[in-house]
C-alpha cells in the first residue's frame, strides 16, 4: 500500500537509521517468510524495515510490534497519532539547526523534553544529525553521540513520515514497550515471530548493543534461545537474524533450526571500508 502525496507515490520506509537495520536484506528475508501465517510479531522493532515491507505488500496483515526502548516505541505511536504536530516541531528544529548547527545540536542533545511530541521530535532530529545516524546511550541512559558532518541533513522528511503515519493508522498494528519474552503469552500456533536482536559481537571491538542503557548480554541471548524453543513447541513460525558468531551457531545447532549464512553490509560503521563483506545468520524452524 503506497501513499500518494501530490504527484508522488511514497512507499513507507524506516524513519530512523538504526544499527543492524534490515532494508538492504528485505529481498532475502521476504524469500524466507513462511507461505502463510497468522499474526506477525516483531519484539525487537528498531527501524521496522520488515514491518513496513509487510504492511505495504500484505494488505490487512495483523501485526504486533514491540521494543524495550521507550523513546522509540513512543515515536511510532506519535507518528501514527499526532503527525501534524510532530512535523511542525521538526520544522522548528530544522530552522534552528540551520542558524547554528553545532551549538543547537548539543543543546538539543542535553535537553530532556517531557511531551510526547518533543521527545519524538528530539529523537528524530538527533538521529538525522548525529554522527553516522547512530543511536547509542550511556549507562545512565543519556544519548551520547557527537554531531555528524552533514551539509544538509533531511531533518523533516515529511513525505515518508506521512506515509508511515497513514499505513500505521490504516493497519491492524498493536505497539507496545516491553521485554521480548512477553511475546510468548500472545503468539499462537501458526503465527510468525521475527527476532532481530542487538547482535552478539563477533570480535572484542564489535560490541554494538547499547540501544537502551541495559546491554544485550550472553544471558539475554540464552533467554532468547529458550524462548525460540518454547515458541516452536507452541507451533509458531520463528525467524531470527543474528551475527555469524560461535555463541549463536552453538545455541541453534540442533533441530528444528535451519541456519543460513547470508552476506550483509553494515549501514553504520565509522570506516566505510568496513561496511561490506560481513556475514550474518538467518535461522528458522520451518
Amino acid at each position: 500500500m503506497k501513499q500518494q502525496y501530490g504527484q508522488i507515490l511514497v512507499t513507507p520506509k524506516p524513519f530512523v537509521k538504526w544499527a543492524g537495520g534490515k532494508r538492504q536484506l528485505i529481498p532475502i528475508l521476504n524469500q524466507n517468510l513462511p507461505r502463510s501465517f497468522g499474526t506477525y510479531f516483531e519484539p525487537f522493532l528498531g527501524g521496522g524495515a520488515l514491518l513496513f515491507h509487510m504492511l505495504t505488500e500484505r494488505n490487512g496483515q495483523k501485526c504486533s510490534i514491540s521494543d524495550l526502548n521507550s523513546d522509540l516505541v513512543l515515536s511510532y505511536i506519535t507518528i501514527r497519532d499526532r503527525i501534524d504536530s510532530l512535523i511542525t516541531s521538526l520544522k522548528s528544529h530544522e530552522r534552528n539547526y540551520q542558524k547554528d548547527s553545532k551549538s543547537y545540536y548539543y543543546s538539543v542533545r542535553e535537553s530532556n523534553p517531557r511531551s510526547a511530541i518533543e521527545k519524538t521530535s528530539r529523537l528524530l532530529f538527533l538521529n538525522r544529525t548525529c554522527f553516522n545516524g547512530l543511536y547509542r546511550v550511556n549507562s545512565k541512559g543519556k544519548f551520547n553521540v557527537p554531531l555528524g558532518k552533514y551539509t544538509n541533513p533531511n531533518i523533516v522528511n515529511e513525505d515518508n513520515l506521512r506515509a508511515v503515519s497513514d499505513i500505521l493508522q490504516a493497519s491492524k498494528v498493536s505497539i507496545n514497550c516491553r521485554d521480548f519474552e512477553a511475546v510468548l503469552r500472545d503468539a499462537k500456533k501458526g503465527d510468525l515471530v521475527y527476532f532481530d536482536p542487538p547482535y552478539q559481537p563477533v570480535s572484542n571491538t564489535a560490541n554494538f548493543t547499547s540501544y537502551t542503557n541495559k546491554s544485550f548480554s550472553i544471558d539475554d541471548l540464552n533467554r532468547l534461545a529458550e524462548l525460540c524453543k518454547n515458541l516452536d513447541a507452541k507451533g509458531c513460525h520463528v525467524l531470527l537474524s543474528n551475527s555469524d558468531s560461535e555463541d549463536v551457531s552453538e545455541l541453534f545447532s540442533k533441530k528444528p533450526w535451519k541456519v543460513s549464512r547470508i552476506q550483509a553490509n553494515r549501514s553504520i560503521n565509522s570506516d566505510s571500508k568496513k561496511r561490506t563483506g560481513h556475514f550474518e545468520l538467518l535461522i528458522k524452524n520451518y
